[in-house]
């Protein structure tokens, strides 16, 4: 066995395997334990083991710790991408599903943040997603399979103070909307899953120090601070994280899953105003308003 992996493995798991990136905590963690609930053998990945033991509690108290499979993932090291990919399909004979969840949030308009805090940004949001899915093509080919990636309702609407992780979202939404159609071709369902506001550490993983970063905001503190009293108005009433996962597992086994899927009826609202802005009045105004 993998010094990366930990496996309980059962004789009565389903055939269809399906690898979730991203799986310690929130969207991520949820999803597995609801895919393994509905039949699929998961393997669950996630950077540091050490956070493993949320899921493992979860798929316990759920009934489904025979169906999840954790293993050590850095979306953002294209090897390990790579070999663990290989490792899936050497260890289960194939791969049906992939859900690319790993991602992290940053806060700061572009003049006070770095150069290095954008490309760490994009490399978890956007090439994480992009390595994972080039490694996993071939397998997904094979068993003409899925292909999910969780963005957000940021990857439709660039909000302020969320260049870099919007920029990282916009990315992925590209990227996928490309490659759909070519993935078709040879039988791969390409979705994306736009969640809005998620009770989940994700939120805690920003690192905010709200003072500090309105009184080093200097002439963008009184602008940065409508727009994080907005934000935390916004996660007041979140969905859980089990409400945001069930369209990503639903998505799984649809005959015909769509391509851009919201997880509630508010992010569809919400999305579907840029849909509906031919020249973008509608959401400058919209987000402008935010600041205060």
């Amino acid at each position: 066995m993998s010094a990366t992996t930990e496996t309980t493995r059962s004789t009565e798991t389903t055939d269809k395997i399906v690898l979730i990136t991203g799986a310690s905590s929130g969207i991520g963690l949820a999803a597995a334990v609801a895919a393994a609930g509905a039949g699929w053998t998961t393997v669950a990945t996630m950077r540091n083991l050490a956070k493993a033991d949320a899921l493992r509690a979860a798929a316990a108290e759920a009934g489904v710790a025979d169906r999840v499979h954790i293993k050590k993932l850095d979306v953002t090291d294209e090897a390990a991408a790579v070999a663990c990919i290989a490792e899936v399909v050497a260890e289960y004979g194939r791969l049906d599903a992939v859900v690319n969840n790993a991602g992290a949030g940053h806060v700061a308009t572009i003049e006070q943040g770095t150069l290095e805090d954008v490309r760490a940004t994009m490399e978890v949001n956007f090439f994480g997603v992009v390595a994972v899915t080039r490694a996993a093509l071939p397998h997904l080919r094979a068993s003409r399979g899925r292909l999910i990636s969780v963005t957000s309702v940021g990857g439709v609407i660039g909000q302020p103070f969320n260049e870099a992780y919007c920029a990282a979202k916009f990315a992925v939404e590209g990227f996928m909307e490309a490659l759909a159609p070519v993935a078709a071709t040879v039988g791969v369902r390409v979705s994306v899953v736009e969640p809005g506001a998620v009770a989940s550490e994700f939120v805690t993983n920003i690192g905010l120090d709200v003072p500090a970063m309105v009184e080093a905001a200097g002439p963008y503190g009184q602008a940065l601070h409508g727009y994080i009293d907005h934000a935390m108005k916004s996660f007041s009433t979140p969905q859980t994280p089990q409400e945001a996962a069930a369209p990503v597992v639903a998505a799984l086994t649809a005959d015909e899953p769509a391509f851009r899927i919201q997880t509630s009826d508010w992010a569809r609202e919400f999305v579907g105003t840029k849909l509906a802005d031919l020249d973008g009045s509608a959401v400058v105004g919209m987000t402008a308003g935010w600041l205060g």
